[in-house]
């Protein structure tokens, strides 16, 4: 069959589905050279594996959200998430040269068979009209357990485009170019990612559901944002960079600035992976899996802090600098907290009590983590007026129409009673104004 023609497309998994439908087209389809099927159990089990075709496709598009030709996003959706020694060097990069691409033209050859392959006669030999419903299938709005719908609508763009290309050639192309533009697999179709830990050691899981935050979102801070942009942009763009700590007061941003990062940069290929201190053990195993890809990856750490009795920050020093293996050039550690220095200080500390024989050198050790990050940038809570300056802002791109003296007035009641001043409580005055339905 010729899906064990495949070369450099091998391993697909997909359940068996494409070798099931290959069987199908190569047995089922024309009369000449395929099974006799006027009746008898070889015409029941080839109905029966087409309906069971129909319930894999049916049950790919409610996990998937896919929409369309479900066939045909079936096989983009293989292709797009196909590591391979092909996919895998022309993600973020384009076209490459070599024998390779002899191989995977031998490949695209064969899906583009089963692309242009016509159901029709196969539907008839069968009496499975029914198999019409996975050829343009009207999905229901609801989220994707696999993409969120921007992810998802890019799969069934690329499916379009595929059966538009009048040759493997331009699909190949075509193919070629959505791994320049977005990537390959995970990495390519996602932005941000956390660590599950399971029995072959630390997995790196996409978040599906990040929220669309910008810069232009955060009112204000235009010092601490330019610096967190320069710093980010000469890493995408392949110059030098730093390690980058974002500290300050509760609520200022800092998190939201992170966010902001992975949207604005993703087309760059720049990739966040989220990391939490009882996963620092499994740190160089994460670096390990990402040091050889095409991508820029931030491992971010949000609201970093440490007891004076946790240990943990020193297999975090041991990554940002120090150790015997030199950090990747495609991976920087971001992180955020409301402590400048990271690691609980104390008076004793700086007044050398006579309980520590060498107090500098307990204080050079509390400051060692954070002087490993060589961009520092402080966000600050604002005054009053640039309190009521952000919450101004907010009302008026949430289409709230009120008083200008009757917003502030009730925006600062809030802050006396909901954390102080904050972009953060600012945020959540702007929502309770909306939970009252007070936008236009």
């Amino acid at each position: 069959m010729r899906e064990r023609e495949l070369i450099v497309y091998r391993n697909l998994e997909d359940g068996g589905l494409v070798g099931d439908m290959a069987w199908l087209m190569e047995n089922c389809g024309k009369k000449e050279g395929g099974l006799e099927l006027d009746a008898g159990e070889g015409r029941k089990k080839s109905r029966s594996l087409l309906y069971h075709c129909m319930h894999q496709l049916l049950e790919m598009a409610g996990h998937h959200g896919f929409y369309g030709n479900l066939w045909h996003c079936c096989l983009a959706n293989l292709l797009v998430n196909n590591e391979n020694s092909y996919s895998m060097a022309c993600e973020m990069r384009g076209e490459v040269q070599g024998t390779i691409n002899h191989a995977v033209l031998h490949d695209m050859a064969i899906f583009k068979e089963w692309y242009d392959y016509d159901f029709r006669e196969m539907m008839d030999r069968l009496d499975v009209w029914e198999f019409e419903l996975v050829l343009d299938y009207d999905s229901c709005e609801r989220e994707s357990k696999v993409y969120n719908r921007r992810i998802c609508k890019r799969i069934c763009n690329l499916a379009k485009r595929f059966q538009q290309d009048r040759s493997a050639e331009e699909m190949k192309a075509t193919l070629t170019e959505f791994y320049r533009e977005y990537g390959v697999g995970k990495f390519g179709l996602h932005k941000a990612f956390r660590i599950v830990h399971g029995e072959q050691g630390a997995d790196i899981v996409p978040i599906l559901n990040m929220a669309h935050v910008h810069l232009d979102d955060l009112v204000g801070y235009e010092i601490p944002k330019r610096k967190l942009i320069e710093n980010t942009e000469a890493f995408v763009e392949g110059r030098k960079a730093n390690n980058c700590l974002l500290f300050g007061d509760a609520g200022t941003g800092k998190s939201s600035s992170m966010k902001a990062v992975a949207n604005t940069y993703y087309d760059k290929g720049l990739r966040m992976i989220e990391v939490y201190k009882h996963q620092f053990r499994d740190l160089n195993d994460v670096i390990a899996q990402i040091k050889n890809r095409n991508y820029k990856f931030i491992i971010y750490m949000d609201d970093l802090s440490f007891e004076e009795f946790e240990t943990k920050y020193k297999y975090l020093k041991a990554v940002i600098e120090g150790g015997l293996e030199k950090k990747p050039e495609n991976v920087l550690i971001y992180a955020t907290s409301n402590r400048r220095h990271l690691i609980k200080e104390t008076f004793a500390d700086k007044e050398g009590r006579r309980d520590q024989l060498h107090a500098s050198d307990t204080v050079q050790e509390k400051l060692s983590l954070a002087f490993r990050f060589g961009v520092t940038i402080f966000f600050g809570a604002p005054d009053k007026r640039q309190f009521q300056e952000i919450v101004s802002a907010l009302a008026e791109r949430n289409g709230i129409r009120m008083p200008k003296e009757e917003l502030l007035a009730e925006a600062n009641r809030w802050e006396l009673s909901h954390g102080g001043l904050s972009g953060r409580t600012a945020q959540q005055f702007i929502d309770y104004l909306l939970g009252l339905g007070k936008q236009e």
